[in-house]
């Protein structure tokens, strides 16, 4: 989101993180905005019997932490490294600073959140009153038309069923007997476990 040299003018550091490293808890001040050179991070809620509630992953150059900036506030997520991370923080008076700087920034951070609140809503309607296959295709049909979390090279799908569980509902069961449903009908390719998506998304 932000050009990482600014981010460097402005004191940032380059860390890395292990996958499975916590990053930041879920009601944990908002202390660092970050920004993702390399891997993926995961942004979920945890409940109180252990399910994972997963609301978005993040990508290379892509930032996040920057909500609970601007509210002021704490987080509402945690956020877990998916893989090893090579990751630029920045304070959060920082971050306020460069904002008010750089006032163009505000817009491009506005249009993130604004995709992110959409794609949220998105998956709330998508997940009430639908088939599990409605869900999985509408889903898989969304990531391709947003390019993301689908190989532009290979149309392999970069989400576990486990994380299609954890942003859906679904149980990972329940995912995987779909899945299995919909490549009968040609709608998607299973190859060693790997899924692989229509170039010009499902019918």
């Amino acid at each position: 989101m932000i050009p990482p040299e600014i981010l460097l003018e402005n004191g940032a550091s380059s860390i890395h993180a292990d996958a499975g490293e916590i990053l930041f808890h879920e009601e944990s001040m908002a202390i660092f905005y970050y920004q993702l050179l390399s891997g993926r991070v995961c942004l979920s809620n945890f409940l109180s019997d252990g399910r994972e509630v997963l609301h978005n992953v993040i990508c290379a150059n892509e930032g996040f932490g920057e909500v609970a900036i601007l509210d002021g506030g704490v987080h509402t997520v945690t956020a877990i490294a998916d893989s090893s991370c090579t990751l630029l923080k920045i304070s959060s008076k920082r971050f306020m600073e460069i904002m008010y700087e750089y006032g163009s920034l505000h817009r491009l951070i506005a249009q993130k959140i604004a995709r992110e609140l959409h794609f949220k809503i998105f998956l709330i309607k998508l997940i009430y009153n639908r088939s599990p296959e409605e869900i999985l295709s509408n889903l898989i049909r969304k990531l391709i038309e947003s390019k993301r979390l689908v190989c532009q090279e290979c149309n392999r799908l970069m989400l576990t069923r486990q994380q299609l569980g954890n942003m859906t509902g679904l149980r990972v069961e329940t995912i995987i007997r779909t899945m299995k449903q919909m490549e009968k009908e040609d709608k998607l390719n299973i190859i060693r476990g790997k899924v692989f998506v229509p170039a010009d998304g499902i019918d």
